[in-house]
């Protein structure tokens, strides 16, 4: 072992004269674990929140949604067929999306409506793997089921109008039809059939699905769709996907991708994640100043071993790594128990958020907030690795200045008064 580590470690054990500086290089320890262990939990749970974030909205909405700019879609099954033949296109369906209000006579609610087809839809959103009761093949009607038409509808939806599976909803469109009262809302009634949890509360409860045929007789769009909707192989190369088909299908469609249309939500999250990460690491540096105080005192109690040590031949540069690896050692042992403690707890996270909960009887986790129905949390490896070189490279700096003080003091100014 070298001997500057050696009298670095030993400088560390000693019982010192004064129980101050034991007591601050504690509380330096301590601050360097407390700021690894906030950066670890909160980047997991900013982590965790942008990939349930994106799995839902995938889960809910295509890849990529190609449309015709101020109109219906004509001869859309030849426009889906041309789409399906380009590089890394998997599947595609027709839909169609307008906005109504379902209407249980006590209780209204504004919603969008999409019409969708059952067989191809399958092929590209995970609707048919987000029903918890009923199915999407009784959108329309079938033999003794009634004359109404089926609808799918979210779970909060369903709470919200107090509906159950077979229950009867009215459907009703702003645009209807003009009479001499004036115009005259369309009303139809629909029963539902299926009720779905993406796990996003925002979908849950403003969503509804009816069968592509349905909708159209309802819009009155005859054989014309919204647009079609589409399931690629690279789920982040859709912006190239989307800027070739707006060049290669002229400027009467428009496609867009699943990043451009929830891109408020995620340069959101990425810009939090980022502020999170430098207000956290204030919490290191504020302990790097402890580790500097530290030093500053250690090196004014040990004035004469450094002295001593001068006068044996000890160099100025190993005088200085005795005091850098004092410092480091700080460093390194609070953030490696900052990160072991930042992991229990980020991998605990949602059981230590219910413990609190349940123990102060408040909801710190609202869903109509939050968009999600659980607390996520995802710890990242490079995140974690990181961390702990930012939180060594600080404690080291700190270290560069007492130390350097230290080197430079003169053996006979420090042994005048001994």
């Amino acid at each position: 072992m070298p001997f500057e580590l050696l009298i670095g470690l030993r400088y560390l054990k000693a019982k010192r004269k004064s129980t101050f500086i034991s007591i601050i290089t504690f509380i330096s320890t301590a601050g360097v674990a407390l700021g690894v262990m906030a950066l670890i939990v909160v980047l997991a749970v900013m982590t965790g929140f942008e990939r349930d974030l994106k799995e839902k909205i995938l889960g809910t909405n295509a890849h990529l949604v190609v449309i015709r700019s101020g109109a219906a879609m004509e001869n859309y099954r030849g426009t889906m067929e041309r789409l399906k033949q380009l590089p890394g296109v998997q599947a595609a369906t027709p839909f169609i999306y307008n906005q109504v209000m379902l209407s249980t006579g006590r209780n209204v609610s504004g919603v969008v409506l999409r019409g969708i087809e059952p067989e191809t839809d399958r092929e590209v959103t995970r609707l048919s793997r987000s029903l918890v009761q009923g199915g999407m093949t009784l959108l329309d009607p079938q033999p003794g089921s009634g004359p109404e038409p089926g609808i799918l509808i979210g779970r909060e939806l369903a709470r919200h109008l107090n509906l159950a599976l077979g229950d009867r909803v009215n459907v009703v469109s702003p645009t209807g039809s003009i009479t001499p009262l004036g115009m005259m809302p369309k009303l139809k009634p629909f029963r539902v059939v299926g009720i779905f949890n993406t796990g996003m509360f925002e979908y849950d409860s403003t969503l509804a699905y009816v069968s592509l045929g349905q909708a159209q007789r309802f819009f009155d769009l005859g054989d014309t769709v919204t647009g079609v909707q589409l399931k690629v192989a690279n789920v982040y190369g859709t912006t190239e996907l989307a800027q070739r088909i707006n060049r290669e299908f002229g400027p009467e469609l428009y496609a867009r991708d699943w990043m451009q249309m929830n891109k408020n939500i995620l340069f959101a999250l990425k810009t939090e994640k980022v502020v999170m990460f430098i207000i956290l690491t204030l919490i290191v540096l504020v302990a790097a100043f402890g580790i500097a105080s530290t030093l500053f005192m250690v090196v004014m109690e040990k004035a004469r071993d450094i002295a001593i040590l001068k006068a044996m031949g000890a160099r100025s540069l190993s005088i200085m790594k005795i005091f850098v690896l004092e410092g480091l050692i700080i460093g390194i042992v609070g953030t490696v128990l900052g990160v072991l403690s930042g992991l229990l707890i980020a991998h605990n996270l949602e059981l230590i958020i219910d413990l609190v909960q349940k123990l102060t009887g408040k909801n710190f986790f609202s869903k109509d907030i939050y968009y999600l129905d659980h607390f996520p949390s995802q710890v990242v490896g490079s995140d974690v690795l990181m961390i702990s070189i930012t939180a060594v490279v600080i404690s080291f700096v700190a270290t560069l200045y007492p130390a350097w003080q230290a080197s430079k003091m003169l053996p006979a100014e420090a042994l005048r008064y001994e």
